[in-house]
C-alpha cells in the first residue's frame, strides 16, 4: 500500500502513549473509529491511520516534568488521504498536530510508490562533479562577504580573488537580493566573465551560485533568464519560500540548473528539542526529495553550531543510497583550514567544505584562504598531518597560526 509513515517524539507518563498514539492516528485521518458502524469501518479502512509502533524510553525524563518520559510513536498514513505533494503530506502528518503541545516530527518514510513523485536533485553529487571535473576529494566553496551596499565592480573583484584561490564554488550571500548596485542579471553575466577569465589563466573551473529571489510568481521566469545568461547554479532560500516551490523550480525543463538550498529561516521550525521538525528530516531528507543538489546547514564545530548527532544524521540523509540522487552536504559557519581533517572524517569526500571568514580572513586575502583549504585537503587525503604540510605551504601555515 502506498503510504507515508511518521515518527514522532512525545513526552508523557509511562503507559499513556497507546491512547496518545491512537488519538493522533485517528485525529489526522478518519476522526473516530470504535463508534462507527461496521459498514462504515469497512468503507473507511483504507483511509484510517495505523499505529505501527510505540517505544518508551524509561530513563529519559522531561527536564522540566520529571514524572514524564520520552516516547517515539510511529504512525502510517495511507496515500489515499492526500495528493502526492509535500504541502499535502506535511499538513496530513503534522498540520494541526504541530499545534498540539510538545510533539516533534522526527522522520518520514515514503513508500516506494509515493517516492516516485519526488525525483529529487536534477544533478546530484555525481553530475556536479562532472560539471567541475573534480573527483576523489571534497569540493571547496566560499561565499561573498560584506557586499551589501557595494557595486558590481566590488563583487567582481571579490569573486576573482576567491576563484584564484582554487575554490570550486562561490555563492551569493543569502541576504543579497535584487538591487540597483548589483542587479541579478548583471551578477550572472559579470560572474561568467570573471570566472571565464580565471579559467583561461589557471585552467581551474569555479561555479557561481546567484541568489534567486523575489515574489514567488516571478521565480520561474527569473531562473529561466539566469539559465539563458549562462548561470552556473542558483542559491535559494527554500525554507522561506517552501519545499514545493523548490521542487517546481527544479522540475521545470526550461531551468535545468543546480540548486543550492540555504538553511535561512529553518531554525524557526527545527531549533526546539520539543517542538517542530527534526533538522535531519527538514534540511536533509525533505530538502533532498524537493530537489536540492546542495544543502547548507550549521556545522557542529562553529559559533552557530548544530548538535553533532543531528549534523551527522543530516549528512547521512543527503548521501545515503536511494532511488533519489544524492545531494552534497555543506556544513557551514566557523569553518577554517584547521578543521579539514575533522570535516573529512565526519562527512567523507562527498561533501563540500564551505567557508566565509576562513577564506576572506586569511592574511593573504581570499586567494590565500582558498589555497590554504586546498592544501589542507590534499594533506589529509595524502595522510600528512597539517602541522607537517604547513612546513611546505605558507598559506596553510598562516591559516593554522591564525585559527589553529
Amino acid at each position: 500500500m502506498s503510504s507515508v509513515t511518521s515518527l514522532y517524539q512525545v513526552y508523557g507518563k509511562p503507559g499513556s502513549f497507546e491512547k496518545k498514539a491512537e488519538g493522533i492516528a485517528l485525529g489526522l485521518t478518519v476522526g473516530s473509529w470504535t463508534d462507527l458502524p461496521l459498514l462504515e469501518q469497512e468503507q473507511l479502512k483504507q483511509h484510517k491511520g495505523n499505529v505501527v509502533s510505540i517505544t518508551e524510553f524509561e530513563h529519559i525524563h522531561h527536564p522540566l516534568k520529571p514524572d514524564q518520559i520520552k516516547a517515539e510513536i510511529k504512525i502510517e498514513y495511507p496515500s489515499a488521504n492526500f495528493s502526492a505533494d509535500l504541502p499535502a503530506i506535511l499538513t496530513t502528518v503534522f498540520g494541526k498536530l504541530s499545534l498540539d503541545g510538545e510533539v516533534k516530527l522526527l522522520d518520514l518514510e515514503f513508500s516506494p510508490e509515493l517516492l516516485t513523485n519526488f525525483p529529487g536533485p536534477r544533478f546530484g553529487i555525481d553530475s556536479i562533479r562532472e560539471l567541475l571535473g573534480v573527483y576523489g576529494r571534497p569540493l571547496i566553496m566560499s561565499i561573498f562577504k560584506g557586499v551589501i551596499g557595494r557595486d558590481i565592480n566590488y563583487l567582481a573583484d571579490q569573486l576573482r580573488h576567491q576563484a584564484l584561490g582554487g575554490v570550486d564554488l562561490v555563492k551569493d550571500d543569502e541576504i543579497l537580493f535584487d538591487n540597483p548596485l548589483t542587479p541579478f542579471e548583471k551578477r550572472v553575466t559579470t560572474a561568467q566573465e570573471v570566472l571565464h577569465q580565471v579559467y583561461e589563466e589557471t585552467g581551474h573551473r569555479t561555479l557561481y551560485a546567484v541568489n534567486l529571489s523575489g515574489r514567488t510568481s516571478g521565480l520561474k521566469a527569473k531562473a529561466q533568464k539566469a539559465k539563458e545568461l549562462g548561470a552556473d547554479a542558483l542559491l535559494f532560500n527554500v525554507h522561506a519560500y517552501g519545499l514545493d516551490v523548490l521542487q517546481e523550480l527544479v522540475e521545470d525543463p526550461n531551468i535545468q540548473l543546480p540548486f543550492m538550498a540555504h538553511p535561512a529561516y529553518s531554525g524557526a521550525f527545527t531549533s526546539s528539542p520539543f517542538y517542530g521538525v527534526a533538522t535531519p528530516l527538514l534540511l536533509g531528507k525533505l530538502t533532498r526529495y524537493a530537489g536540492a543538489d546542495f544543502s547548507l546547514f550549521p556545522s557542529p564545530y562553529g559559533s552557530v553550531a548544530l548538535e553533532k548527532t543531528a549534523a551527522l544524521s543530516l549528512g547521512e540523509e543527503l548521501t545515503k543510497v536511494s532511488t533519489v540522487k544524492r545531494s552534497f552536504p555543506v556544513p557551514s559557519a566557523g569553518i577554517h583550514p584547521g578543521l579539514v581533517p575533522l570535516l573529512i572524517e565526519d562527512y567523507g569526500i562527498d561533501s563540500i567544505i564551505n567557508a566565509g571568514g576562513g577564506v576572506h580572513g586569511h592574511p593573504a586575502g581570499a586567494t590565500g584562504g582558498g589555497l590554504a583549504f586546498r592544501q589542507a585537503v590534499s594533506a589529509v587525503l595524502d595522510g600528512i598531518p597539517l602541522s607537517e604540510a604547513a612546513k611546505q605551504y605558507s598559506e596553510l601555515k598562516k591559516a593554522i597560526e591564525l585559527w589553529g
